[in-house]
């Protein structure tokens, strides 16, 4: 039987497994992790939010607006913007950022690391967007939260950065899945919409992420479905022309939706103005119209049920999109996605009532309508087709609505993006000088670490050595040697092992026997061969952040950088673009002897 030393299990050797591209078993391990840590603070987050409803709301529900006299509920959005601009705006330009873009940016720019200032403020700015009574929902806080806390696990680790990519897809899945106990659709959502892609390696952990996120939601809330509603089916075919309509219709009403949130004159304006509008306009419509503040999940399941009135499903579809628009445009970081459910479940419920007047005999009930167009708002708004219907699926508990239900999303997905020219709320917040990590090379060199692709092999030495000390360096057959130059010079070379020894074969047969002189020296930067000018890179570092680096035309490898603390740091190995090339092309890591 084979036997193990403990050093076989320490945190180094953890580290060095997780550089890899399978290292498949610690990457579940730290999903499980991370859904614990997630679900925590998801559940940390809700308390927070039902504790601050009990001192103003009605029954500490905090979504209960309805119950407030119109002076009080028209003066919270006041208040609100007034806190945020205060608090909030004072700080730094970087400490502003929140949310689901916020997530994105840190993924496709700093290799999932987050500040802790934003962090800390997205819990108070989520509690006082969404008991403030603005348009705002609860998912890009939950998302956010999540995202950071699970990175946070892997930078207190010092994980390498491919990991923390995997980590912050864990922490957006458990925290949708955590917030709305909707396990599948926080995978979909973590993978289409903030990863970008589909890989076994990033599916596995994040499973298990969002699956151990919901366990711990469901301890404390139980596993009840977000709404409950009486069992219904789409009934004659006659309904499906319909279906279609609402799909185009909901389409569009995400197009405007996304083209005034993001109007480029409406972000000009000075602050004060953009938060004043915000705080007014919200404050106006609440007077008459409570439903439009708050996440508004009430009235969701309200009009999945047939309980609202038609004036209030207008005041919904109208007002709620422009304003949670405008809040979004004037630059009040909040959640979207409880908005756009609201806004496509009223316009679906409306669609559905219209549809009966027309059809009395073969309409289908307006509260299947509203659960279409909850999943057509919200997939053509994030354009993420697949995460709305695994929503649709578990936020209703409805299986007979997937086959409409993947029609009009991929009606209302298309004529957002054909139409409207709309390619996505979040894609849309982050073309503006990001790329998110869309390219199929840029994702694959992420999803490796340098270690798994540097040459090791190498020792240091001296410009200036004895032709016996040169020997004594290719003893171990090295594959590099490390120049280390004067400390008036700057750049760091590397010279093939190899171009030493044939030089040496060279100089002993030149000398034919005799004696070479007692002070002869060799100078590693006159002998013939190709020497690397080279950069540092820290040993966390991507094959991506790697090959951004050596786009420099002058760089001709980089040398890995292990240790945390100038003084103690040394050299772990040498990276050239040869070797990332040949691993993108073949996958086969330890052939990574570059050509010189």
């Amino acid at each position: 039987m084979a036997r193990f030393s403990r050093s076989d299990f320490t945190l180094e050797s953890f580290r060095r497994q997780l550089a890899n591209v399978d290292a498949l078993p610690q990457l579940c391990v730290l999903g499980l992790a991370s859904g614990v840590i997630t679900g925590a603070v998801m559940v940390a987050f809700r308390l927070l939010l039902e504790a601050g409803a009990v001192l103003y709301m009605p029954g500490g529900n905090p979504e209960a607006f309805e119950g407030l006299p119109p002076w009080l509920r028209s003066l919270l959005p006041l208040v609100a913007v007034s806190l945020i601009g205060v608090l909030l705006y004072r700080q730094k330009a970087t400490a502003q950022k929140m949310g689901v873009g916020h997530v994105i940016e840190r993924l496709s720019y700093h290799q999932g690391r987050f500040p802790l200032r934003n962090w800390l403020n997205q819990w108070w700015v989520g509690v006082v967007s969404v008991l403030g009574g603005l348009s705002a929902g609860r998912e890009g806080p939950a998302i956010h939260l999540g995202a950071a806390a699970s990175s946070g696990l892997g930078v207190k680790l010092r994980l390498p950065n491919n990991s923390l990519r995997v980590l912050v897809a864990c922490g957006t899945a458990a925290g949708i899945s955590a917030s709305f106990n909707t396990p599948v659709a926080g995978v979909i959502f973590a993978m289409e919409v903030v990863m970008m892609e589909y890989t076994l390696m990033s599916f596995m952990p994040v499973i298990l992420a969002s699956t151990m996120g919901a366990l711990v939601a469901q301890v404390v809330y139980g596993n009840e479905p977000a709404f409950r509603i009486p069992e219904m089916a789409l009934g004659s075919l006659m309904n499906l022309p319909w279906v279609i309509i609402l799909g185009l219709v909901v389409g569009l009403l995400a197009g405007l939706f996304i083209h005034i949130s993001r109007h480029q004159r409406l972000q000009a304006l000075p602050l004060w103005l953009r938060l004043g509008a915000v705080g007014v306009s919200t404050a106006i419509v609440a007077w008459w119209f409570p439903q439009i503040q708050g996440i508004g999940y009430d009235s969701v399941a309200a009009a999945l049920n047939n309980q609202l009135e038609i004036n209030v499903l207008i005041a919904l579809i109208i007002a709620k999109l422009l304003i949670t628009a405008l809040t979004v445009a004037g630059g009040v970081p909040i959640g979207i996605i409880g908005p756009t459910l609201v806004i496509g479940a009223a316009t679906g419920a409306l669609g559905g009532m219209l549809g009966g007047f027309l059809w009395p005999d073969k309409a289908a009930d307006p509260g299947i309508y509203a659960m279409l167009g909850m999943a057509a708002m919200m997939g053509a708004v994030l354009q993420a087709p697949l995460a709305a219907l695994m929503a649709l699926l578990e936020l209703t508990h409805t299986s007979n609505i997937i086959l409409p239900g993947m029609l009009v999303v991929v009606v209302a997905c298309l004529t957002s993006r054909q139409l409207t020219g709309c390619e996505g709320f979040f894609i849309s917040a982050v073309r503006y000088g990001l790329h998110p990590l869309q390219q199929p090379l840029m994702q694959a060199l992420s999803r490796v670490s340098v270690p798994a692709v540097m040459e090791r092999s190498l020792v240091r030495t001296e410009r200036m050595i004895t032709p016996d000390q040169a020997r004594k360096l290719l003893e171990n057959n090295p594959v590099w040697l490390i120049i280390e130059r004067s400390s008036d010079e700057k750049t760091v070379l590397a010279l093939k092992a190899a171009t030493l020894a044939r030089w040496l074969l060279e100089h002993d047969e030149a000398l034919d026997g005799k004696a070479p002189p007692d002070d002869e020296l060799v100078d590693l930067l006159e002998i013939p061969g190709q020497r690397l000018e080279l950069a540092p890179i820290g040993l966390q570092a991507t094959l991506s952040e790697a090959f951004l680096k050596l786009q420099d035309d002058a760089l001709g490898a980089l040398y890995v950088v292990h240790g945390y603390r100038p003084k103690q740091q040394r050299i772990s190995g040498i990276i050239t673009r040869g070797a990332i090339e040949r691993y993108y092309y073949y996958a086969d890591p330890k052939d990574n002897d570059p050509p010189v």
